[in-house]
């Protein structure tokens, strides 16, 4: 069965199935290629007749995964091509119905990914339980984040509000309510709903947001990301030009994309690399004083987004996913420890005997993998928390805690385990990552909360203040925990 609706651009089709009507694949800007590569997203040309908008469209060119993270990750509906700026819908009704809205940011480093394809981003559940579910591909890598001090910066994240625009220009004809959209994303997408929350071009797209290990401290300052773009034109022999390298075919400019993250990898000189040596992420956003116009954590002190109820959250062991795929947590030394722990900025001493008094029978590699998750998800998202709150929009804080049994238990609740019970898609490709046996009662539980904060504003505990810090811990039994982990907040203050 098929359903058909207008939008602005020209009307399409798709299908319907267990009373949940679906689009895949519309377009919300131009093909980024040809005359518009390396530009911001330009307007989709109308069409007429009827679009079919019955499969996921192409996903932005990028580079495989790792490969030890690919194998825990489910196969998706589509690869890579140039059509690639697209959205996908889930909704209970067309029409004037005026349903709440999710637009999911998927993440990725801002390198990898970033597709609205993967069966854990199925959005019939949310549809089942009256959502209108969006799903968005931006471009990631340098087609999305190189910065060449032109002006033209931060382009996959324009992607992103070209299809919160999209959004509010079109969603009311798929049963949506415009004035009632939450952003929701995991890692950079959670990142990138930190950024909008702070990005005046994004004000007024959304009522909502929730940030999932992912907040608003990941961006890089002009000088380290013009000094990225300019290696990576020398690796590939042109001028640190748009034009120039614009004109370099796709495939040469990922491989040498792949060489200049080999090389951070192999040698992470400061000297050389600046903040990136840290976080490890050459292609995230760029401070440049227009789209991202400060540090964007500073702004939402500041006040922006003081009107837009907020949910931030990590889980409690967040790098556990880098870490133990591979054996890389086996073959970290006292001293490589001591070094991260410096890095960070932490008294050594200091951090290494809190961080074994909370984790007494932990190796090195296990210590390491709770600093970074406090360094890199957790602080980050108490902050932005801590920020907001003061403001007179909610704020609510979770953590996700339930532990994966796979690689013998030693995965725990790592980086993007809690992306399917949100979706309630438990099954889709999960059991790489989650085992053959999750629980489903955790799925109902935190997929109602992000329903419930969608179309109410309350997910359903107390709301997140300084006095209490009150934070939801999903598990198989969740409860309401008053300022977790508070010892390591406190070493973080001034710090992180």
């Amino acid at each position: 069965m098929n359903a058909v609706v207008t939008t602005r651009q020209g009307k399409v089709r798709g299908s319907v199935a267990d009373g949940v009507n679906s689009f895949k694949g519309i377009p919300y800007a131009a093909p980024p290629f040809g005359a518009n590569r390396l530009r911001s997203p330009q307007p989709v040309e109308p069409w007429s007749g009827v679009r079919d908008a019955l499969n996921f469209g192409p996903k932005p060119p990028q580079l495989p995964y790792p490969p030890q993270v690919q194998e825990l990750l489910p196969p998706e509906f589509t690869g890579p091509g140039e059509d690639c700026l697209t959205l996908n819908i889930w909704s209970p009704d067309l029409g004037p119905a005026g349903h709440p809205v999710m637009v999911w940011i998927p993440g990725g480093l801002f390198e990898y990914h970033a597709t609205g394809a993967s069966p854990w981003y199925d959005g019939s559940r949310f549809a089942r339980d009256g959502i209108v579910c969006v799903t968005i591909n931006y471009r990631v890598g340098a087609e999305g984040f190189l910065y060449l001090g032109e002006g033209n910066a931060n382009r996959g994240l324009l992607d992103q509000v070209a299809a919160l625009e999209w959004v509010r220009d079109n969603i009311a004809a798929f049963g949506g309510d415009p004035g009632n959209v939450t952003i929701f994303g995991e890692s950079a997408g959670g990142m990138s709903v930190g950024i909008l929350l702070s990005m005046p071009r994004a004000e007024g797209l959304f009522r909502r947001a929730i940030a999932e290990s992912g907040t608003a401290h990941h961006v890089t300052s002009a000088a380290t990301a013009q000094r990225i773009s300019q290696y990576l034109a020398e690796k590939l022999g042109v001028a640190a030009t748009r034009e120039a390298i614009a004109a370099v075919p796709l495939d040469r400019l990922l491989a040498a994309q792949g060489e200049l993250s080999g090389d951070l990898i192999a040698h992470p000189d400061p000297a050389r690399w600046g903040e990136l040596v840290v976080n490890m992420l050459p292609w995230e956003p760029v401070i440049d004083g227009d789209t991202v116009p400060a540090l964007p954590i500073d702004r939402i002190v500041a006040g922006a987004s003081a009107a837009v109820d907020l949910i931030a959250g990590s889980n409690t062991e967040e790098t556990r996913l880098f870490l133990v795929p591979g054996g890389a947590i086996d073959q970290i030394t006292d001293g490589a420890l001591a070094g991260a722990i410096a890095a960070y900025g932490l008294p050594v001493d200091t951090a290494l005997a809190a961080y074994r008094a909370a984790h007494p029978a932990a190796s090195a590699g296990e210590l390491l993998s709770a600093v970074q998750t406090d360094w890199y998800w957790r602080i980050p998202a108490v902050r932005m928390a801590d920020a907001h709150a003061t403001g007179p929009a909610a704020t609510y804080m979770y953590e996700f805690a339930w532990r994966s049994p796979q690689f013998d238990g030693r995965l725990c609740a790592c980086h993007s385990l809690e992306i399917a019970f949100v979706f309630d898609t438990l099954g889709n490709g999960t059991e790489p990552l989650m085992g053959a046996d999750p629980p489903q009662q955790l799925a109902d539980t935190m997929h109602a909360a992000w329903v419930a904060f969608a179309t109410s504003g309350d997910p359903g505990w107390p709301k997140y203040d300084l006095s209490r810090r009150a934070t939801m811990r999903f598990d198989v039994t969740s409860e309401v925990v008053n300022d977790p982990l508070s010892t390591e907040r406190a070493l973080w203050e001034g710090v992180r």
